[in-house]
Protein backbone atom coordinates (compact mmCIF):
# COMPACT_ATOMS: atom_id res chain seq x y z
CA UNK A 1 0.00 0.00 0.00
CA UNK A 2 0.70 3.62 -0.20
CA UNK A 3 2.68 5.06 2.88
CA UNK A 4 0.44 7.62 2.85
CA UNK A 5 -2.86 5.36 2.83
CA UNK A 6 -0.99 3.30 6.14
CA UNK A 7 -0.26 7.13 7.86
CA UNK A 8 -4.17 8.12 7.11
CA UNK A 9 -5.88 5.24 8.54
CA UNK A 10 -3.54 5.05 11.34
CA UNK A 11 -4.09 8.23 12.56
CA UNK A 12 -7.97 8.28 11.49
CA UNK A 13 -8.36 5.06 13.51
CA UNK A 14 -6.09 6.56 16.66
CA UNK A 15 -8.34 9.97 16.29
CA UNK A 16 -11.64 8.04 16.19
CA UNK A 17 -10.03 5.87 19.46
CA UNK A 18 -8.32 8.23 21.37
CA UNK A 19 -9.50 11.80 20.24
CA UNK A 20 -11.54 14.38 22.27
CA UNK A 21 -14.68 15.96 21.67
CA UNK A 22 -14.88 19.65 21.88
CA UNK A 23 -18.88 19.40 22.13
CA UNK A 24 -20.22 21.44 24.78
CA UNK A 25 -17.63 24.41 24.02
CA UNK A 26 -17.88 27.03 22.23
CA UNK A 27 -15.86 26.69 18.50
CA UNK A 28 -15.70 29.34 15.33
CA UNK A 29 -15.92 26.86 12.53
CA UNK A 30 -19.69 26.16 11.63
CA UNK A 31 -21.83 24.41 8.94
CA UNK A 32 -23.39 26.20 5.55
CA UNK A 33 -26.95 25.68 8.10
CA UNK A 34 -25.25 27.93 11.23
CA UNK A 35 -24.67 24.62 13.16
CA UNK A 36 -21.45 24.23 15.23
CA UNK A 37 -18.85 21.97 13.57
CA UNK A 38 -17.40 20.06 16.52
CA UNK A 39 -14.46 17.98 16.12
CA UNK A 40 -12.32 15.30 17.23
CA UNK A 41 -8.97 15.70 17.97
CA UNK A 42 -5.63 14.62 18.85
CA UNK A 43 -2.25 17.20 19.87
CA UNK A 44 0.58 16.78 18.10
CA UNK A 45 0.54 14.27 15.38
CA UNK A 46 3.49 13.95 13.13
CA UNK A 47 3.58 12.26 9.93
CA UNK A 48 7.29 11.22 8.60
CA UNK A 49 7.74 10.63 4.96
CA UNK A 50 11.05 9.67 3.21
CA UNK A 51 10.55 11.31 -0.31
CA UNK A 52 13.33 9.89 -1.99
CA UNK A 53 11.47 6.01 -1.66
CA UNK A 54 8.05 7.01 -2.14
CA UNK A 55 5.75 9.76 -3.08
CA UNK A 56 3.80 10.31 -0.38
CA UNK A 57 0.16 10.60 -2.51
CA UNK A 58 -3.11 8.57 -0.94
CA UNK A 59 -4.57 5.61 -3.08
CA UNK A 60 -7.68 5.41 -0.71
CA UNK A 61 -9.30 8.08 -2.87
CA UNK A 62 -7.76 10.46 -5.55
CA UNK A 63 -5.76 13.24 -4.62
CA UNK A 64 -5.99 16.38 -7.19
CA UNK A 65 -1.84 16.77 -7.02
CA UNK A 66 -1.92 19.40 -10.06
CA UNK A 67 -4.80 21.33 -8.04
CA UNK A 68 -3.17 21.14 -4.96
CA UNK A 69 0.10 22.85 -6.62
CA UNK A 70 -1.66 25.30 -8.28
CA UNK A 71 -2.74 26.64 -4.80
CA UNK A 72 0.88 26.23 -3.70
CA UNK A 73 1.94 28.34 -6.44
CA UNK A 74 -0.85 31.16 -5.70
CA UNK A 75 0.63 31.10 -2.31
CA UNK A 76 4.34 30.30 -3.39
CA UNK A 77 5.11 31.99 -6.72
CA UNK A 78 2.22 34.25 -7.68
CA UNK A 79 2.33 35.38 -3.59
CA UNK A 80 -1.44 36.40 -4.35
CA UNK A 81 -4.30 37.18 -1.69
CA UNK A 82 -6.78 37.19 -5.08
CA UNK A 83 -9.28 34.45 -5.06
CA UNK A 84 -9.61 34.53 -8.46
CA UNK A 85 -5.80 33.93 -9.13
CA UNK A 86 -6.58 30.58 -7.23
CA UNK A 87 -8.45 29.01 -10.58
CA UNK A 88 -10.97 27.29 -8.21
CA UNK A 89 -13.91 28.46 -5.55
CA UNK A 90 -11.92 27.00 -2.52
CA UNK A 91 -11.39 30.24 -1.40
CA UNK A 92 -14.56 32.18 -2.09
CA UNK A 93 -16.14 31.85 1.27
CA UNK A 94 -13.42 33.92 2.84
CA UNK A 95 -12.96 36.44 0.18
CA UNK A 96 -13.57 40.34 1.17
CA UNK A 97 -15.53 42.81 -0.91
CA UNK A 98 -12.01 43.15 -2.67
CA UNK A 99 -11.92 39.72 -3.41
CA UNK A 100 -8.97 38.70 -1.77
CA UNK A 101 -8.19 37.05 1.33
CA UNK A 102 -6.61 39.87 3.46
CA UNK A 103 -3.22 40.10 4.40
CA UNK A 104 -2.81 36.14 4.41
CA UNK A 105 -0.73 33.16 2.83
CA UNK A 106 0.59 34.61 -0.68
CA UNK A 107 0.48 38.48 1.01
CA UNK A 108 2.69 37.08 3.80
CA UNK A 109 4.55 35.27 1.62
CA UNK A 110 5.50 37.99 -0.84
CA UNK A 111 6.23 40.96 2.12
CA UNK A 112 9.70 41.99 1.76
CA UNK A 113 12.20 42.02 4.90
CA UNK A 114 16.12 43.39 5.34
CA UNK A 115 19.09 41.37 5.04
CA UNK A 116 22.17 41.64 5.71
CA UNK A 117 23.97 38.78 4.48
CA UNK A 118 22.66 39.70 1.15
CA UNK A 119 25.14 40.50 -2.12
CA UNK A 120 25.02 41.54 -5.09
CA UNK A 121 27.24 38.41 -6.12
CA UNK A 122 24.46 35.78 -4.17
CA UNK A 123 21.92 37.45 -5.85
CA UNK A 124 23.69 36.50 -9.27
CA UNK A 125 24.67 33.13 -8.39
CA UNK A 126 20.75 32.67 -6.82
CA UNK A 127 18.76 34.51 -9.46
CA UNK A 128 20.65 34.51 -12.85
CA UNK A 129 21.00 38.30 -13.04
CA UNK A 130 22.22 41.58 -11.35
CA UNK A 131 19.93 43.02 -8.35
CA UNK A 132 18.43 45.74 -10.90
CA UNK A 133 17.81 43.28 -13.59
CA UNK A 134 16.06 41.24 -10.74
CA UNK A 135 14.49 44.03 -9.69
CA UNK A 136 15.79 43.47 -5.86
CA UNK A 137 15.91 46.80 -4.08
CA UNK A 138 18.39 48.00 -1.22
CA UNK A 139 16.83 50.38 1.42
CA UNK A 140 18.62 53.79 2.13
CA UNK A 141 21.48 51.38 4.53
CA UNK A 142 22.22 49.36 1.03
CA UNK A 143 21.15 46.28 2.74
CA UNK A 144 18.34 44.22 0.18
CA UNK A 145 14.60 43.88 0.60
CA UNK A 146 14.04 39.72 -0.41
CA UNK A 147 10.44 38.30 0.10
CA UNK A 148 10.14 35.02 1.73
CA UNK A 149 10.47 33.08 -1.16
CA UNK A 150 13.43 34.33 -2.75
CA UNK A 151 14.91 34.50 0.60
CA UNK A 152 14.80 30.48 0.95
CA UNK A 153 15.73 30.44 -2.90
CA UNK A 154 18.65 32.64 -2.09
CA UNK A 155 19.77 30.63 1.21
CA UNK A 156 19.61 27.69 -0.42
CA UNK A 157 21.92 28.78 -2.94
CA UNK A 158 24.53 30.60 -1.12
CA UNK A 159 24.54 28.92 2.26
CA UNK A 160 22.61 25.49 2.41
CA UNK A 161 24.33 24.75 5.53
CA UNK A 162 22.24 27.85 6.90
CA UNK A 163 19.80 27.01 10.24
CA UNK A 164 17.56 29.38 8.90
CA UNK A 165 15.98 28.25 5.97
CA UNK A 166 12.73 28.79 6.93
CA UNK A 167 9.19 30.59 6.16
CA UNK A 168 7.19 32.17 9.07
CA UNK A 169 3.21 33.29 7.63
CA UNK A 170 1.58 33.40 11.30
CA UNK A 171 2.25 37.15 11.51
CA UNK A 172 0.57 38.11 14.89
CA UNK A 173 0.31 41.99 13.85
CA UNK A 174 -1.23 41.01 11.39
CA UNK A 175 -3.68 38.44 12.17
CA UNK A 176 -7.04 41.11 12.14
CA UNK A 177 -5.88 41.99 8.41
CA UNK A 178 -6.55 38.13 7.35
CA UNK A 179 -9.36 36.49 6.40
CA UNK A 180 -8.42 33.40 7.83
CA UNK A 181 -5.36 32.66 10.30
CA UNK A 182 -3.15 30.25 8.10
CA UNK A 183 -3.10 26.26 9.18
CA UNK A 184 -0.05 25.57 7.27
CA UNK A 185 2.07 28.15 8.33
CA UNK A 186 5.83 27.59 8.30
CA UNK A 187 8.26 25.19 6.36
CA UNK A 188 11.80 24.80 7.84
CA UNK A 189 14.44 23.43 5.66
CA UNK A 190 17.63 21.51 6.35
CA UNK A 191 20.12 20.23 4.08
CA UNK A 192 21.70 16.94 5.32
CA UNK A 193 24.84 15.89 2.76
CA UNK A 194 22.98 16.65 -0.28
CA UNK A 195 19.56 15.75 0.38
CA UNK A 196 17.00 18.45 1.24
CA UNK A 197 14.60 17.80 4.11
CA UNK A 198 11.74 20.35 4.86
CA UNK A 199 9.72 20.64 8.25
CA UNK A 200 5.61 21.97 7.50
CA UNK A 201 4.69 23.21 10.93
CA UNK A 202 0.61 23.28 10.90
CA UNK A 203 -1.81 24.55 13.49
CA UNK A 204 -4.66 22.59 12.19
CA UNK A 205 -5.76 20.39 10.33
CA UNK A 206 -9.42 19.10 8.65
CA UNK A 207 -8.13 15.09 7.87
CA UNK A 208 -10.39 14.29 5.52
CA UNK A 209 -10.87 17.69 3.47
CA UNK A 210 -6.92 18.88 3.36
CA UNK A 211 -4.66 16.02 4.75
CA UNK A 212 -3.27 14.70 1.97
CA UNK A 213 -3.91 17.65 -0.34
CA UNK A 214 -1.23 19.91 2.02
CA UNK A 215 0.69 16.77 2.20
CA UNK A 216 1.48 16.77 -1.61
CA UNK A 217 1.32 20.79 -1.35
CA UNK A 218 4.64 21.10 0.22
CA UNK A 219 6.24 17.73 -0.56
CA UNK A 220 5.61 18.95 -4.70
CA UNK A 221 7.63 21.95 -3.01
CA UNK A 222 10.76 20.26 -1.71
CA UNK A 223 10.56 17.58 -4.79
CA UNK A 224 10.66 21.15 -7.07
CA UNK A 225 13.57 23.37 -4.98
CA UNK A 226 15.63 19.70 -4.62
CA UNK A 227 15.70 19.28 -8.61
CA UNK A 228 15.48 23.48 -9.09
CA UNK A 229 19.13 23.55 -6.85
CA UNK A 230 21.29 20.73 -6.91
CA UNK A 231 19.58 18.49 -4.41
CA UNK A 232 18.01 15.08 -3.78
CA UNK A 233 14.99 15.28 -2.55
CA UNK A 234 14.88 13.96 1.82
CA UNK A 235 12.95 13.93 4.48
CA UNK A 236 9.78 16.00 4.64
CA UNK A 237 7.98 15.84 8.06
CA UNK A 238 5.05 17.17 8.77
CA UNK A 239 3.86 18.86 12.35
CA UNK A 240 0.27 18.94 13.03
CA UNK A 241 -0.94 20.59 16.44
CA UNK A 242 -4.66 19.94 15.85
CA UNK A 243 -5.17 17.14 14.07
CA UNK A 244 -9.25 16.42 13.72
CA UNK A 245 -12.39 15.04 12.16
CA UNK A 246 -15.51 17.01 12.06
CA UNK A 247 -18.25 15.58 13.26
CA UNK A 248 -20.23 15.27 10.27
CA UNK A 249 -17.23 13.67 8.82
CA UNK A 250 -17.15 10.29 11.18
CA UNK A 251 -19.11 8.21 8.71
CA UNK A 252 -16.98 9.39 5.52
CA UNK A 253 -13.92 8.40 6.93
CA UNK A 254 -14.91 5.17 8.67
CA UNK A 255 -15.93 4.09 4.96
CA UNK A 256 -12.45 5.91 3.24
CA UNK A 257 -10.57 3.73 5.56
CA UNK A 258 -12.63 0.25 4.52
CA UNK A 259 -11.39 1.16 0.78
CA UNK A 260 -8.75 -0.95 -1.47
CA UNK A 261 -5.48 0.05 -1.38
CA UNK A 262 -3.03 0.35 -3.89
CA UNK A 263 0.50 1.00 -4.39
CA UNK A 264 2.21 4.44 -4.28
CA UNK A 265 2.85 5.91 -8.10
CA UNK A 266 6.31 7.07 -9.13
CA UNK A 267 6.72 10.49 -9.69
CA UNK A 268 9.32 12.55 -11.99
CA UNK A 269 10.23 16.37 -11.78
CA UNK A 270 11.31 18.18 -15.02
CA UNK A 271 14.99 18.34 -14.67
CA UNK A 272 16.13 20.88 -17.01
CA UNK A 273 13.86 23.21 -14.83
CA UNK A 274 16.85 25.74 -12.49
CA UNK A 275 14.57 28.45 -11.24
CA UNK A 276 11.53 27.70 -9.08
CA UNK A 277 9.32 30.03 -10.69
CA UNK A 278 9.38 28.28 -13.58
CA UNK A 279 7.43 25.57 -12.30
CA UNK A 280 4.45 24.76 -13.27
CA UNK A 281 1.88 21.58 -12.32
CA UNK A 282 2.62 19.79 -15.65
CA UNK A 283 6.80 20.14 -14.93
CA UNK A 284 5.90 17.09 -12.33
CA UNK A 285 5.00 13.65 -13.85
CA UNK A 286 2.92 10.86 -11.79
CA UNK A 287 3.24 7.19 -13.51
CA UNK A 288 0.85 4.63 -12.12
CA UNK A 289 -1.46 6.23 -10.08
CA UNK A 290 -4.30 3.98 -8.99
CA UNK A 291 -6.67 5.21 -6.80
CA UNK A 292 -10.09 4.32 -5.66
CA UNK A 293 -13.52 6.39 -6.92
CA UNK A 294 -14.59 7.45 -3.35
CA UNK A 295 -16.63 10.10 -4.30
CA UNK A 296 -18.47 10.70 -1.21
CA UNK A 297 -19.94 13.80 -0.63
CA UNK A 298 -19.15 16.41 2.39
CA UNK A 299 -19.38 19.72 3.26
CA UNK A 300 -16.60 21.83 4.11
CA UNK A 301 -16.58 24.07 7.62
CA UNK A 302 -16.22 27.37 7.53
Amino acid sequence: MSFADELFIQTIEDILDHGVSDEGMHVRPHWKDGTPAHTIALFGVVHRYDLAKEVPIMTLRRTYWKSAWKELSWIWLQKSNKVADVGSHVWDAWADGNGTIGKAYGYQMGEKARYRDVTAEGIRKAFGGTPEEKKIVQDENGIYLLDQTDRIIYQLVNDPASRRIMSNIYHIDELADMALAPCAYSMTFMVTGNRLNAILNQRSQDMLAANNWNTMQYALLVYALASAYGFEPGEFVHCIANCHVYDRHVPIVKELIRQPLHPAPTLAVDPTIHDLYQFTANSFTMTGYTYNDFDAKFEVAI
